[in-house]
């Protein structure tokens, strides 16, 4: 890139959500369409040059997000809003932008965030308006012991238990600040937890090691025990992505 080109060259935030079901995660893939090809591709068009989009994190195939971040810089002198409506025309139906914001050079999606927020949707009655978005589930749970196991997370910072397997993560610290379960009708709720990050595969596990407290097969101390071991074979399984979602990402 030539000097004067790089000089010329501004970083602007997106902000915008999507419905993942039919996508490989977040990150670009070499065998399968993902939400940042997808939003590369329009802005490439747009701006008429190569664009390259950095998100605030990686959801995996099948998770949505109702507020992601993402940056980008560019040399084209761009009207932010104008390019936001044109980004809406041009991306497929299940991503919708919210605004673009031009933003100093030092801001990051990724590590100027300070904190993220994930929900987990459940159910107990067949409801059809749900079966995409929310998992339905065939027991009774105790929320309130739930909720005591969430406290606990509070406590620790390695959360090795609930990493998938073979990540290639440098370490597995993480402050969890949050997690809380809510019930929002007589028949569902949904688990909200924030981190300053998370692991892969780490809340759909931290749901279904909490669901074996919920249902009696796991004590609090025998929970503790799980978080303090480090292995991801003593946690619970990995809950369905289809419930999961990102709500919002701070700065």
């Amino acid at each position: 890139m030539r000097a004067e080109t790089y000089k010329r060259m501004k970083r602007y935030f997106i902000w915008f959500s999507y419905d993942g079901t039919r996508y490989h995660g977040w990150q670009i893939q070499p065998n399968g369409v993902t939400v940042q090809s997808e939003l590369q591709r329009c802005l490439s068009l747009l701006l008429r040059e190569e664009v390259s989009v950095t998100g605030a994190g990686r959801t995996d195939t099948g998770v949505h997000a109702r507020r992601m971040a993402a940056h980008f810089d560019t040399g084209a002198q761009i009207d932010a809003d104008v390019l936001a409506k044109k980004l809406n025309g041009l991306l497929p139906y299940d991503i919708g932008v919210y605004s673009v914001e031009p933003v100093s050079p030092d801001m990051h999606a990724r590590f100027s965030a300070t904190s993220r927020t994930y929900y987990y949707y459940v159910h107990t009655i067949k409801d059809p308006f749900l079966r995409h978005y929310s998992l339905e589930l065939h027991y009774k749970l105790d929320y309130e012991l739930m909720n005591q196991a969430g406290r606990i997370l509070l406590e620790y910072e390695d959360f090795g238990a609930f990493c998938k397997a073979g990540s290639d993560v440098k370490t597995t610290i993480c402050h969890v600040s949050h997690a809380q379960w809510h019930q929002t009708s007589p028949h569902s709720w949904y688990f909200e937890i924030t981190a300053n990050r998370f692991l892969r595969n780490m809340v759909r596990a931290v749901v279904g090691t909490l669901i074996e407290v919920g249902r009696g097969r796991m004590t609090l101390d025998e929970f503790r025990t799980v978080i303090e071991g480090g292995r991801r074979t003593q946690a619970g399984e990995s809950m369905p992505a289809k419930a999961l979602f990102l709500e919002n990402v701070t700065y």
